[in-house]
Formats: structure tokens, sequence, C-alpha cells
């Protein structure tokens, strides 16, 4: 790991609160391989702009959960609501411990779900962490859409 990747890291974790000697006792401590809630936590925090992308191609909203799938360890689910819809699961694939590279993309992971063009408005995500926690952040196409 890079010099500047482990200050980024760790900036993340200090400014979720979660620097060392700040642990909770039922944190688990990080083992660096972010495989666990308490170390991706940080990392979706800081990010939670990034969680989905709309973009228009071939005729349809593709709708990308790619950065989700990526940051997929300590995460138990993800949930999305389109346009203020029921909340719908997002298969999210497994994050077995002795994975090698926990942030490549299996592949044969889903990344995007396809909508009919411009029938996307706004989309709400729920994320339920692997020790529990929730985060959720709301969107509307004009702020994730890609150009």
């Amino acid at each position: 790991m890079t010099t500047l990747l482990k200050a980024i890291i760790l900036s993340l974790v200090a400014s979720a609160g979660l620097a060392e000697g700040n642990w909770q006792a039922e944190d688990q401590a990080p083992t660096g391989k972010f495989l666990t809630a308490t170390e991706t936590r940080p990392i979706l925090s800081a990010t939670k702009a990034s969680w989905i992308a709309i973009r228009e191609f071939n005729g349809q909203d593709l709708v990308y959960f790619t950065h989700l799938v990526s940051w997929r360890c300590g995460l138990y689910s993800v949930k999305f609501s389109i346009n203020g819809g029921d909340f719908q699961n997002f298969k999210i694939s497994e994050c077995p411990p002795e994975i090698n590279q926990p942030n490549a993309i299996p592949e044969d992971a889903e990344v995007y779900l396809v909508f009919d063009l411009g029938s996307v408005k706004s989309i709400e995500i729920e994320l339920l962490y692997d020790d529990l926690g929730q985060d959720s952040a709301s969107y509307e196409r004009s702020a994730v859409l890609m150009r």
C-alpha cells in the first residue's frame, strides 16, 4: 500500500471518529483488509456522493451501483427505491474472509440495473452494515447523471 493511500485511509478513519484509542468495546479493530463495517464505513461515508450513478445509454437509463459493489465487504445488504417506490434489494456478491482483493469486482457481479429512458427521477439507497449499523442517501437524477 502506498504512503499516500495509507494517509488517505488514516484520515478517513480519523474523521469518522475511529482513530486509534477511540474504539468502542463493541467495535472490531481494523485489520487493514477492508472486510468489515468498521473498515468500510468511513470510506462509504466519505464517498456518499459516489454511491450510485445514472447513465443514459442505448435508449435506456442504467443505474450503476459500481462503487457499492466495490466496497461491498462490510455490507450486509443494499436496498434502493426508484422515484419513491417500494425498496428493493440490490444483490451484492459475498466477501469471503480469504479474499485477496476485497475491492475487486467479481466477474459475475451485477453492477447496474436497466430502466426506461428518463424514468429514473430520484433514487434512495439504504445500506445495512455487517455490524447492523445503517446509512442512507437520496439522489436526484441531475446530481448523479453521467455526462
